[in-house]
């Protein structure tokens, strides 16, 4: 059996290891790196700025019928993101200064209105930011309601990152992705893990997204798929490598 020179092997087994563990590492959106990216292009969209760690204090009635919208993934008074979120917090840390609306965000919950919260709740969540356990209790629950969901189903249907994050920003907004995907289905298309091609799957699921997104007049600016997400798979960065460049809301955006 003829044998490999010994440099020659080691460039075949670093090239093997390469491919068997780097590549697989960067396209997983739960790596650190990669999940950093995806929460900048998420506050891209929801905050118009990259720094979204400066966002656990942001809160604002944006007009949307979710009444408030606060916080790193823009939980809402009115969906019953917020309210598990406070739960938690007091779970976490009981008798809170954020605690006493307990009873007003659920009585509010499935509505804009804002009884029982104003004048002093925006700034209470703001002082309620700067601690700790409030902040470790947002980013528990963005994973738990929107990032690990979506994760978990983009792996399921063969996606790398970029398909991992379409997921993560289709659930931010929407708080699922059942109706979106099922429509990208009933187009004919196909995810990888049943054999399709990952491109064309993440067209069509961007399709239905942009579908969804028209329905609601406070989503019909779809920039965040048009100029970002569509932009990085028309330059086929399925592992989001950088430098992503993207607009949202007609302002650019840089990740180097």
């Amino acid at each position: 059996m003829k044998t490999l020179p010994r440099l020659a092997a080691v460039v075949i087994s670093v090239a093997a290891l390469l491919t068997t563990t780097g590549t697989a590492s960067a396209a997983d959106l739960t790596d650190p790196r990669l999940k950093d990216i995806a929460m900048q292009l998420v506050s891209s969209a929801e905050n118009s700025t990259l720094d979204w760690r400066g966002q656990f204090r942001y809160i604002e009635d944006i007009d949307d019928g979710r009444g408030y919208t606060a916080g790193i993934i823009g939980f809402c008074s009115g969906t019953g993101d917020m309210l598990d979120l406070v739960r938690l917090y007091g779970q976490w840390k009981p008798g809170n200064v954020l605690e006493k609306y307990l009873p007003a965000l659920e009585s509010v919950n499935g509505s804009d209105s804002h009884e029982g919260l104003d004048p002093d709740y925006p700034d209470d969540w703001r002082a309620a930011a700067e601690d700790q356990t409030f902040r470790d209790a947002q980013e528990h629950e963005r994973d738990r309601v929107y990032f690990n969901p979506a994760v978990s189903q983009a792996k399921n249907d063969g996606l790398r990152a970029l398909g991992q994050f379409a997921y993560y920003d289709a659930y931010v907004m929407h708080g699922s992705i059942t109706s979106i995907r099922n429509d990208a289905l009933q187009s004919g298309a196909v995810p990888p893990s049943q054999g399709g091609d990952e491109a064309t799957w993440l067209h069509a699921f961007l399709d239905a997204r942009v579908a969804e997104m028209k329905k609601e007049p406070a989503h019909e600016d779809t920039s965040r798929v048009d100029t970002e997400q569509r932009r990085f798979l028309n330059e086929g960065k399925f592992n989001l490598e950088t430098p992503l460049r993207w607009q949202v809301y007609g302002e650019s955006y840089e990740i180097s």
